[in-house]
C-alpha cells in the first residue's frame, strides 16, 4: 500500500483536492487561535504552593514615595518621638493627634499632603499585606473597615503613632498583644 502525496500548506498537510477561498480562510483562522491557546499557556502563571508567602504572590505595589521620601517620612517620625498628644494638633509646637502626626510628616518630608482624619486614611493609597511593609506606609487600627487610629511603619515590626490623651508620640511594636486585637491593617500611600 502507498502513501497518498500530500502538499505541505503551512503547519497541515492538503490531500490532492479542490481548495476554494472558504476552506483557505477558515484554515487560517484555525492556526491563528491554535497559536494563541499555545501563547496563552506559555504565559500563564504557576499557583502558589502553600509555602508561598504573601509577598511572592503580590507584585510590588507602587506608592507615592520614593525610597529617600520613606527614609526621610521615617527618620523624622522617630524623631518627634515624645512630643505630647494633643487632640486634634498637627505641630510639634502645640502636639499631634495620630492623623495630625501622619500629616504633618508627610507634608514636611515628602511634599504629599494625606487625609486629615484616620476615617480618610482607611482609604487613602492602596492596601497591602503586612508581609510587604516598607518604612512610611501607614499602619492602622479598628474593628470595622474604618481605623480608628493610625500610625506611621518605621521598619522591624515598629511603628510610630501619638495615642491618646495624656500621652506623647510613641515607637512601638506591632505584634504586641494590644495592637494585634486592633485588627491592623496597612496602606501605601
Amino acid at each position: 500500500m502507498s502513501a497518498k502525496p500530500f502538499i505541505y500548506m503551512g503547519y497541515r498537510p492538503i490531500l490532492f483536492k479542490k481548495i476554494n477561498n472558504r476552506n483557505r480562510r477558515f484554515g487560517c483562522i484555525l492556526e491563528a487561535l491554535l497559536l494563541a491557546a499555545a501563547l496563552v499557556g506559555c504565559g500563564s502563571v504557576p499557583l502558589p504552593s502553600e509555602s508561598t508567602s504573601a509577598a511572592e504572590i503580590f507584585d510590588p505595589v507602587p506608592g507615592r514615595l520614593n525610597t529617600e521620601q520613606a527614609n526621610d517620612v521615617t527618620l523624622y517620625a522617630l524623631g518627634l518621638v515624645g512630643t505630647p498628644y494633643r487632640y486634634g494638633g498637627n505641630t510639634p509646637e502645640t502636639g499631634f493627634d495620630c492623623s495630625g502626626l501622619i500629616g504633618h510628616v508627610y507634608q514636611s518630608r515628602a511634599g504629599i499632603k494625606p487625609p486629615r482624619t484616620t476615617a480618610e486614611l482607611s482609604f487613602w493609597g492602596r492596601s497591602i499585606p503586612q508581609e510587604i511593609l516598607q518604612t512610611g506606609d501607614l499602619v492602622l487600627f479598628g474593628k470595622s473597615t474604618i481605623a480608628n487610629h493610625a500610625g506611621i511603619y518605621v521598619g522591624g515590626g515598629r511603628f510610630v503613632h501619638a495615642p491618646s490623651t495624656g500621652g506623647t508620640v510613641r515607637l512601638e511594636r506591632l505584634d504586641a498583644r494590644h495592637w494585634q486585637a486592633q485588627q491592623p491593617r496597612f496602606r501605601r500611600p
